[in-house]
């Protein structure tokens, strides 16, 4: 009796650990995009502007692409098909 206690016991104590746990996140600011407005301004369209992030290292956009088969981070582009970058200052 003791062992189908114990099996039980730790049968829940494992499904407890994996129940989803939701992290605490504050308010959502009121603006959905972590971009300038220009830069929402001037994206073409289809691109999920809620991913866009800079790339420090080329100082450029980009975005999360979720395919049929897997996530892509791709480059962010304009309208007319140009790479959305930051300006540099020399």
């Amino acid at each position: 009796m003791k062992k189908r206690t114990a099996a039980i016991a730790l049968t829940l104590l494992i499904l407890a650990g994996c129940a989803a746990q939701t992290p605490d996140i504050a308010v959502e600011e009121a603006w959905p995009y972590p971009i300038p407005n220009e830069v929402v301004a001037i994206a073409g369209p289809n691109q999920d502007l809620t991913t866009a992030r800079v790339d420090p290292a080329d100082d450029c956009y980009w975005y999360y692409h979720a395919g049929p088969v897997e996530t892509t981070l791709v480059p962010l582009r304009a309208a007319n098909g140009n790479h959305i970058c930051n300006a540099r200052t020399s």
